[in-house]
C-alpha cells in the first residue's frame, strides 16, 4: 500500500508498469481510464499488487509527459527458497535509461499539442540521471559502477525514454540477456541489445576483461531522420576495482540500422518450451498504427499529427474514468464499438494511402471481452505519416509475441509461421516500421486495462464481463 501525494501544480497518477494489479485495477494508475487524476495537494491510496512477476519492471507518472520526470525501477527478487535460473549474480545494478530537455517538460508538452508537429528532440539521453562524460555538462556526476574482477553483476536496464528504441553497449564486454518485462527467457550471448521505450531487460555481465574503465553506454535507434545532437550516446563508466585508465567507448550499430534493432528482439525466447500460449483464439483483431495528418483551427500549422488505431484516436474523457463507469452503468462516457478492423483496406506497408485513411476519428471506445476469452491481435505498421516504429504496452497483461515481419500481414502465409513453442512473454513490444506484430494472451484479469501507442494511451482495448 503507497500514499501518493501530489505536492506538484498539475493533475499526476502513478502507473505501476507492468505489473497485472489483480483485483485491484483502480491503482493501476492510467488517468481517466482506471482512475480520475490526483488533484494538485490530494493524495491517494494505491495498491501495487505482485502476483507472477519476475525480475524488472518500472514505475512512472501517467499524466501527458510527467513520466519523463517522475519514475523509477521495481526490482523483484526470486522467493526466499527459489533461485535465479542462472549463475547468482554478486550485485543487482539497476540502470535507468532517461532523457533531458533543456526547457521545462510541460513547456515542451504544450508547445507539441499547441503547432500540431513533431515535439522538440530532447537535447540529450541519460543513464541513472546524467548524460556522462560525452556532453559537457556534468562529467564530474557521470554515474559510476565500481566492479570486481571475475564477479557477476545482473544489470536491471529500464528504458524511460519518451519514445525511442535504444541501442545498450559496454565496451569490451559482452553479457547475457536473461530476462525482459517482468518474465525470464533463455540466455541470449550477446554484445548489445535493442530496448523499446517501456521495455525492461535483465543482463549479466561478468567482469571477465583486463581490469580498467569501460564505458556503459545507449545512443538512439532511429528508422527516420534525426537531430545530430541526439545520436550523441549517454554515457556511465564501469570501473574494474583499483583502475583509473581513460575508459573505453564502445562501437554502436548505425543510428538507422533496423536490421539490427528486429534482430535482438527477434531472438527473445520464454525460458522454458511449451508454455501457456493460446493455440487456439476466440477472438482475432487486426489492428492498424498510424499517424494521421488532420486539420487544426487552433494549430500554428493549420494540421496536427494524431497517432491512430483503425482510424479512431482517443479522446479521454475528462468528467469520470471509464472504469468507474462501467461498473456504475454511467452513459456517455465510452462506446463499445471499438472496430476489429480498419475501415477499409489498402497497402498499408508501402502504397499510396488513399484520403479516407489519411484521417482519423476521435472516439473513446472500448472492445468489451467475456472473461477467459482468448486473443490474438495482429499490430500493422503504416506508412501514414511516412510510417514509425509503434511501441505498444497492455496494461493488466503480458502477452505472447508470436509472429512479426515486414511489409504487410498475410494471414494465410504468416500464422503457419508462428511461433507457439517458446514465443517471450512481453508487455512492451516496438512492432516495426512498415511491419506487424502478433500477439496472444488470455483475459482472465478482470478489468479494464488500456493499450497505448507512441507512450500515449490512445485507446481502450477492453472490458472484462465477470
Amino acid at each position: 500500500m503507497l500514499d501518493v501525494i501530489n505536492l506538484s501544480d498539475q493533475n499526476i497518477t502513478i502507473h505501476w508498469h507492468g505489473v497485472k494489479m489483480p483485483r485491484y485495477p483502480w491503482s493501476d494508475g492510467t488517468d481517466y481510464v482506471t482512475q480520475c487524476p490526483i488533484q494538485p495537494g490530494k493524495n491517494f491510496t494505491q495498491r501495487m499488487i505482485l502476483s507472477d512477476e519476475d525480475g524488472t519492471l518500472w514505475w512512472h507518472a501517467h499524466s501527458g509527459w510527467s513520466r519523463n520526470s517522475v519514475h523509477g525501477a521495481i526490482v523483484i527478487l526470486p522467493p526466499a527458497r527459489e533461485t535465479y535460473p542462472f549463475p547468482k549474480p554478486h550485485a543487482l545494478v539497476p540502470v535507468i535509461i532517461g532523457e533531458w530537455w533543456n526547457s521545462k517538460i510541460e513547456t515542451i508538452y504544450e508547445k507539441f499539442l499547441s503547432s500540431g508537429i513533431d515535439p522538440d528532440p530532447s537535447n540529450a539521453f541519460l543513464i541513472n540521471g546524467q548524460p556522462g562524460d560525452l556532453y559537457p555538462c556534468s562529467k564530474q556526476d557521470t554515474y559510476k559502477l565500481r566492479v570486481e574482477y571475475g564477479k557477476k553483476y545482473l544489470i536491471k536496464l529500464v528504458n524511460t525514454a519518451m519514445n525511442n528504441i535504444m541501442f545498450f553497449k559496454i565496451g569490451n564486454h559482452n553479457f547475457t540477456v536473461v530476462g525482459t518485462d517482468g518474465a525470464y527467457t533463455k540466455p541470449i550471448q550477446t554484445d548489445y541489445a535493442a530496448i523499446a521505450p517501456g521495455q525492461t531487460l535483465d543482463l549479466l555481465l561478468e567482469d571477465n576483461q583486463p581490469p580498467g574503465r569501460y564505458y556503459m553506454a545507449a545512443r538512439i535507434y532511429a528508422s527516420g531522420p534525426t537531430v545530430f545532437s541526439v545520436t550523441i550516446p549517454a554515457t556511465a563508466i564501469i570501473e574494474y576495482v583499483g583502475n583509473h585508465a581513460p575508459p573505453l567507448l564502445p562501437s554502436f550499430p548505425e543510428v538507422n540500422d533496423s536490421a539490427a534493432s528486429i534482430g535482438f528482439t527477434d531472438k527473445l525466447k520464454s525460458l522454458v518450451n511449451n508454455v501457456d500460449v493460446p493455440k487456439r483464439v476466440d477472438e482475432t483483431f487486426f489492428y492498424t498504427l498510424s499517424v494521421n495528418l488532420v486539420p487544426c483551427t487552433t494549430c500554428s500549422n493549420s494540421t496536427r499529427f494524431l497517432s491512430s488505431v483503425n482510424n479512431v484516436t482517443m479522446l479521454l474523457p475528462t468528467t469520470t474514468d471509464i472504469l468507474e463507469a462501467y461498473f456504475r452503468g454511467i452513459n456517455g462516457v465510452y462506446t463499445t464499438d471499438f472496430p476489429d478492423l480498419p475501415p477499409s483496406s489498402f497497402n498499408y506497408a508501402y502504397g499510396t494511402p488513399l484520403q479516407e485513411e489519411s484521417g482519423s476519428q476521435l472516439g473513446t471506445a472500448v472492445r468489451v471481452l467475456e472473461y477467459n476469452t482468448t486473443v490474438e491481435i495482429v499490430f500493422q505498421g503504416t506508412n501514414l505519416g511516412g510510417g514509425e516504429e509503434h511501441p505498444m504496452h497492455l496494461h493488466g497483461h503480458s502477452f505472447y509475441v508470436v509472429g512479426s515481419g515486414l511489409g504487410n500481414y498475410d494471414r494465410i502465409r504468416d500464422p503457419p509461421k508462428y511461433n507457439l513453442v517458446d514465443p517471450p512473454l512481453m508487455e512492451n513490444i516496438a512492432v516495426p516500421k512498415k511491419g506487424w506484430t502478433a500477439i496472444r494472451f488470455r483475459a482472465n484479469n478482470p478489468a479494464l486495462s488500456a493499450s497505448s501507442i507512441n507512450g500515449a494511451a490512445l485507446y481502450i482495448l477492453r472490458a472484462y464481463l465477470n
